[in-house]
């Protein structure tokens, strides 16, 4: 199939490139000519496994090409997918210029039938809005279909190829044949297809991400209140996700959620609401807990060494908002960070994959190791913010010779089964007091 994806960000690549893993002639379009040039080249600008082979192969075989005449690429296609980003604006809502904008140009380049496919995240409504739009352009015919994505940074490429649920938001039965033949590749296992109206659709993602980060929420909240009456979260935790309407995922104490989505979607989840009269207290709750658990790992470590801490350097292992992304969005290390810098503090950090974001961010303000165990050198504690795999079974005796005084701050009780006080570290972790 003929398919062209508008938007080589984080989203875009991934889709993009899977599609044309599919064997589909797929055409990816930016406006940026530094990123055209190296994705040309099999250069991506973002670090998830599996993708640049995936992008090598499929350029040199001549599926997957990169261009920024956006007129040639919609004439040329059957399915056209907006992939541009949708940035919160300062009331919380998503940002549309960008969608918009594309839905005008397609509008303008139209020569025949064509399916548009909204993939990037938009609030509800957001596919009559570009009806209207590319109506406004052409006499041609056209559907607009929402097809929200559900891809976790560090296993995206796998998320695509192997979905455990595709959304289509459409009423054409057209558009719908259309997209299931393209879609039929990915879903051999029978996982399913959910075919359903445009806003609802368009919901599904919003709902999705809001609910996953209130579980997170949910379980640091209970974390707090572990740590006041000497429960243990980790064995709490436990218990709860032994009933199976519970289950295991999204419910690990920590530091807070962070990344592109989930606190974007979730005030722009609100913004919604609020536009449509509708109180939504649990999910403004989970939004403020989530800012209040970073702050509370601050006051952990201030606790311990006092609210000035000039003086004091701290190691720090991982930046990223999750292992396995050089994402920085969002990320709790970030507000971190700022707040012990504020209090004087010297940083020394290292990540696997994020060095060069951190940088943007911080510039020359912290310290920036070569290894995670270079980062321990001399500082009076060890901060663990992200859980990266090569954190997970250190050497804990050449942690604590390094370490000036052998204190862990775990900002995701990575540590908990491993008796670090009968080792002699003073070890912190979160939901135990």
């Amino acid at each position: 199939m003929k398919v062209c994806v508008i938007g080589t960000g984080y989203v875009g690549l991934v889709a993009g490139t899977c599609l044309a893993e599919m064997g589909n002639d797929v055409i990816c379009v930016d406006n940026n000519q530094e990123k055209l040039a190296l994705l040309r080249k099999g250069i991506i600008p973002i670090y998830e496994p599996g993708l640049e082979a995936l992008i090598k192969t499929n350029v040199e075989e001549g599926r997957l090409v990169f261009t920024d005449n956006i007129i040639q690429a919609v004439q040329s296609s059957l399915v056209c997918f907006i992939a541009v980003g949708t940035p919160q604006g300062e009331d919380g809502s998503a940002d549309l210029q960008y969608v918009l904008n594309v839905a005008e140009q397609i509008g303008k380049s139209i020569n025949g039938y064509k399916v548009i496919v909204n993939k990037s995240t938009v609030p509800v409504g957001t596919a009559g809005e570009v009806q209207k739009i590319i109506q406004n352009f052409t006499n041609e015919e056209f559907d607009v279909v929402s097809n929200p994505e559900f891809l976790k940074q560090g296993s995206a490429v796998e998320d695509f190829l192997r979905p455990d649920r595709v959304i289509i938001g459409t009423e054409s039965e057209k558009a719908k044949k259309i997209m299931l033949e393209l879609y039929s590749p990915f879903v051999r296992n029978q996982n399913p297809v959910i075919t359903m109206d445009n806003k609802s659709a368009e919901m599904v993602k919003y709902a999705s991400n809001t609910f996953l980060a209130v579980k997170i929420s949910y379980i640091n909240e209970i974390s707090n209140i572990c740590e006041k009456t000497g429960a243990d979260i980790n064995q709490v935790r436990l218990g709860m996700c032994s009933d199976t309407r519970i289950g295991t995922k999204f419910l690990y104490p920590g530091i807070g959620f962070g990344g592109s989505c989930f606190p974007k979607d979730i005030k722009a989840l609100i913004k919604t609401a609020l536009d449509n009269n509708c109180e939504c207290e649990l999910i403004k709750s989970a939004d403020n807990i989530n800012k209040q658990q970073r702050l509370n790992f601050v006051h952990k470590i201030t606790n311990r060494f006092g609210s000035d801490l000039t003086g004091k350097l701290f190691a720090v292992w991982g930046l990223s908002f999750k292992p396995k992304t050089n994402d920085m969005r969002e990320a709790p290390a970030i507000t971190i960070i700022e707040e012990l810098l504020k209090r004087g503090a010297q940083i020394q950090a290292f990540d696997p994959k994020a060095f060069d974001n951190a940088k943007l961010i911080f510039k020359d303000r912290i310290l920036y190791a070569e290894s995670a165990y270079n980062a321990l050198k001399n500082a009076d504690a060890l901060l663990l913010l992200t859980e990266w795999n090569e954190f997970r079974n250190p050497d804990f005796n050449k942690i604590k010779q390094l370490l000036k005084t052998p204190v862990i701050f775990d900002g995701r009780n990575q540590y908990s089964s491993y008796s670090l006080p009968q080792r002699g570290f003073e070890y912190h972790q979160i939901g135990k007091g």
